[in-house]
């Protein structure tokens, strides 16, 4: 054993990585590793890849690269790791590659290069686990792996089919990070309302009583928390359709993220998508009937291959009636892996650009009128942060990182994590604007 032990760390990728990386540091400084804030102090670097399309490759790929510059000893897990031959081939050098959610590997890795510390040192972790996050929010993974087989992603590839964690334990770890002072829990998976399936959504233990694993059930005992609970990558099975009272009395947030991808049959059915976009839309009509406070979030691709001008015509006009709250929209980028790569008719890139540029004008004039109608009216929001020159905040219907902001005048004596309600006083295509009431 040694005195002491440096790791550099990187977390690269989506929510359910970061997840990851803040699992393997809770062990890593609980066997009395220190964190290093630079390569250079480091004794070993570890990198949490991303995989999932060519951006995030290079991205990982350069990140790796930076690391071996500066620090010479690198371990490599996270999805990229499916992919070793590339990163050996790229960068020889390293000297362990691990997949997603390995963490065992990643932490016998760590062992053979950088023997424990003395057990003297190891440090006390709180009960909730080291986290990437700020101390308000948290992200609580419920399953590992996918069984879309989506043509366009390769996640299943890279992190393998649905594999549900225990109703029970996942409650325990909620229980903890609210008790910690979390005040959002963000539920995320891969497919978030398929929770359970793979389990037959047997039952588990919470507080010497059965509980379901499904996501309903699931949802519903966090409801009884004193937190935010926001729901992510809800695929929009009809059962989801159980959750919006949950959402109307207020248990959970309002709040729905679905990745719809597109609106056109044709285009859902080339994607292997189940083609229902009028079955969505009147389900989209009935939940806001329910729940009128709800805010729907989603994403789409443009330029699939095959997609015509008519196929991209239908997708405007679905989210013309859809009136989604929050959008985002990428063009299609052909993953190595992916079996759309193998289908006919691809779309030219300058069309694609075209078509995502109309898309996203649309969408920001909704977005931006729906915004509008906010001003004049109260809203809760959480504190994220505060600078000296303003105080950063959401409402209910943000998610943090990816949705909009509440900016608020700096002179109020609030901190990160507070809950306040504020008057709404204006709005542009994204934010809003608001003064304590």
């Amino acid at each position: 054993m040694i005195s002491s032990a440096k790791i550099g760390f990187v977390s690269l990728g989506c929510p359910k990585n970061l997840v990851d990386s803040e699992r393997i540091l809770t062990q890593l400084k609980r066997e009395g590793y220190q964190l290093s804030e630079t390569y250079e102090s480091a004794d070993a670097v570890i990198i949490n890849t991303c995989g999932f399309i060519d951006s995030a490759i290079d991205e990982s790929l350069e990140t790796i690269g930076e690391a071996i510059q500066r620090n010479g000893k690198v371990i490599v897990t996270g999805c990229l790791g499916k992919k070793a031959d590339l990163i050996k081939t790229t960068h020889p050098e390293v000297l362990a590659i691990s997949g997603a959610h390995e963490y065992q590997a990643t932490l016998d890795a760590v062992h053979q290069i950088i023997p424990k510390p003395d057990e003297s040192l190891a440090r006390l972790v709180p009960k909730q686990g080291f986290k990437l996050t700020p101390p308000h929010y948290a992200y609580l993974k419920i399953s590992e792996g996918c069984n879309h087989r989506c043509r366009f992603c390769i996640i299943p590839q890279l992190r393998g089919k649905l594999d549900s964690y225990p109703a029970g334990k996942l409650l325990e770890e909620a229980q903890r990070l609210v008790e910690s002072g979390v005040r959002e829990l963000l539920v995320v998976s891969q497919d978030t309302s398929a929770y359970g399936l793979d389990k037959k959504y047997r039952p588990d233990f919470w507080q010497n009583r059965p509980i379901k694993s499904h996501i309903t059930d699931l949802a519903r005992e966090l409801g009884h928390l004193q937190a935010w609970i926001r729901l992510m990558y809800v695929y929009p099975y009809p059962h989801v359709s159980e959750l919006i009272p949950l959402m109307a009395e207020g248990a959970i947030l309002p709040y729905l993220d679905m990745p719809l991808q597109h609106a056109s049959s044709r285009i859902l059915k080339a994607m292997q998508r189940p083609a229902a976009a009028e079955k969505v839309l009147d389900r989209i009509q009935q939940w806001r009937k329910d729940c009128p406070t709800l805010t729907l979030r989603s994403t789409f691709i443009v330029g699939f291959p095959g997609e015509t001008e008519a196929d991209f015509n239908e997708l405007l006009d679905f989210i013309e009636e859809a009136q989604l709250d929050r959008v985002g929209c990428f063009t299609y980028s052909a993953v190595e892996g992916a079996t759309a790569n193998a289908l006919a008719n691809p779309v030219d890139e300058e069309i694609k650009q075209h078509r995502l540029k109309l898309f996203m004008q649309k969408q920001a004039n909704i977005s931006a009128k729906k915004l509008q109608q906010k001003i004049n009216t109260s809203e809760i929001v959480l504190i994220d942060e505060v600078t000296p020159d303003a105080i950063i905040a959401r409402t209910q219907g943000d998610a943090p990182e990816i949705d909009g902001n509440v900016i608020i005048t700096p002179e109020w004596d609030v901190s990160p994590g507070d809950f306040i309600e504020v008057k709404i006083t204006g709005a542009d295509a994204h934010d809003l604007y608001a003064e304590p009431c």
